[in-house]
């Protein structure tokens, strides 16, 4: 049964069909093979999406389009600018600093990179040419799923149990989001001085930097509010979720004075669009992992991997390994709800920490969301930069090699990502 539902979604995805639809139809298809009541496939898609911690997903995304709507990605632009100074590559540092900052709201890399790229591009591609200008925006949208708050371990931890914590998935992420950051400014100061491109900026002025602090201290207030909330234990995930688009709202019709009330319907549905996609993932997923259990493929995965090693850290390894192919063809969302509910409970038996699991699964998809010839992140800077694929890709790889080093340090020194939610008592 498990054979007939994995070479269906795969023949459907080669095919071209929609991956939820892909797999519905595979799902179907292990239904009929089993002979099970076909009555079970409604009850299980209403099941798999009727969850409270699920709505965070679309109210994040929300609140990432409310704020461009509002011009606050304006707002952060200025205030990379304050701090980043007259140096060589300094607008392509404005770049990622810009893309750290809207990671710290909207969580998700597709609208990361859509608001990086039709608002940072126009002025890169005049110092940098518009190949490594779209590199540069490519991988800013890339620490949108790594620093808090994050769609894609919202996601993961809804499908991993009670086992893993978003919070606690939260916190993992900050110190490698910042070791990240840093790999990349330093790339984009060691490229620039390479290539010789021109100094930019104006002088780091403190009465400047206090300027914007003050322009922008409601702007910065609404991830310490949103993440702060969620760490603190003063609301969930999904009512963080909340208080983030209502504060967004605020901003845009009280401080910038952007947003209208006739750019409401079209945020509205450029999230529900999105959301749309992942729920209905997640609801169809839901079938094919009752039918994955039922066919108890995870004990015989489980065998599988115990045959080749016991050693937990070759076992990491060995899924790292994995997921950078499926990374590379799978897109991210259908990866995270078909996966997770296998190996995470392997994990657990190797005796692996499950915020550390979960940080590192999260982290090897995220990077295939920027890798041939299924990243998504890709086709999304193409279409609006309308740079050649080719070119993008060729930029994009020595940040690509700062990610995958980031997670190989990861793995040798686990430290780096449970130390802090351990600290906070996750």
């Amino acid at each position: 049964m498990s054979l007939v539902v994995i070479a269906a979604f795969l023949g459907l995805a080669i095919l071209g069909m929609p991956l939820a639809f892909a797999l519905g139809v595979s799902a179907l298809a292990g239904l009929l093979i089993a002979d099970f009541d076909l009555a079970i496939l409604p009850t299980r898609l209403m099941n798999a999406v009727d969850s409270f911690p699920l709505m965070s997903i679309p109210l994040f995304m929300l609140t990432g389009e409310l704020m461009l709507k509002a011009g606050i990605m304006d707002r952060l632009v200025d205030l990379a600018n304050a701090f980043i100074g007259r140096m060589r590559g300094g607008l392509a540092q404005v770049a990622i600093v810009s893309g750290a900052g809207l990671a710290s709201v909207s969580g998700a890399a597709v609208a990361d990179a859509s608001a990086l790229s039709s608002t940072l591009v126009p002025s890169l591609k005049k110092e940098y040419g518009l190949g490594f200008s779209a590199g540069i925006v490519a991988a800013a949208a890339n620490l949108g799923p790594i620093i808090p708050p994050s769609g894609a371990m919202i996601v993961y931890a809804y499908m991993a149990g009670s086992s893993v914590s978003v919070g606690g998935l939260f916190m993992a992420g900050v110190v490698p989001g910042l070791i990240l950051f840093a790999a990349l400014m330093a790339l984009c100061s060691l490229i620039s001085w390479r290539r010789g491109y021109p100094v930019t900026g104006a002088p780091v002025s403190l009465a400047n930097i206090a300027r914007q602090l003050k322009r922008n201290g409601l702007v910065i207030l609404l991830p310490i509010l949103v993440i702060g909330g969620i760490v603190g234990g003063a609301f969930t995930p999904t009512e963080g979720a909340a208080v983030g688009c209502c504060y967004a709202l605020f901003l845009g019709f009280c401080v910038t004075r952007q947003l209208r009330l006739a750019d409401l319907p079209d945020v509205i549905v450029t999230a529900a669009k999105t959301t749309a996609v992942v729920g209905a993932m997640i609801a169809f997923a839901s079938t094919v992992t009752f039918l994955f259990t039922i066919d108890m493929l995870p004990l015989k995965l489980a065998g599988l991997v115990g045959g080749i090693t016991r050693d937990p850290f070759a076992f990491l390894w060995l899924i790292a390994a994995m997921l950078l192919v499926v990374g590379m063809f799978l897109e991210s969302n259908a990866a995270y709800i078909m996966l997770v509910p296998l190996f995470h409970p392997i994990a657990v038996q190797y005796g692996i920490d499950p915020l550390h699991f979960g940080f590192l699964f999260v982290l090897n998809l995220v990077i295939g969301m920027l890798t041939p010839p299924v990243g998504v992140i890709l086709f999304v800077v193409c279409g609006i930069t309308k740079v050649d694929m080719g070119t993008l890709v060729r930029e994009s790889w020595p940040f690509i090699l700062a990610m995958y080093a980031l997670l190989a340090l990861c793995i040798v020194f686990p430290g780096l990502v449970t130390a802090l939610p351990r600290a906070m008592g996750y």
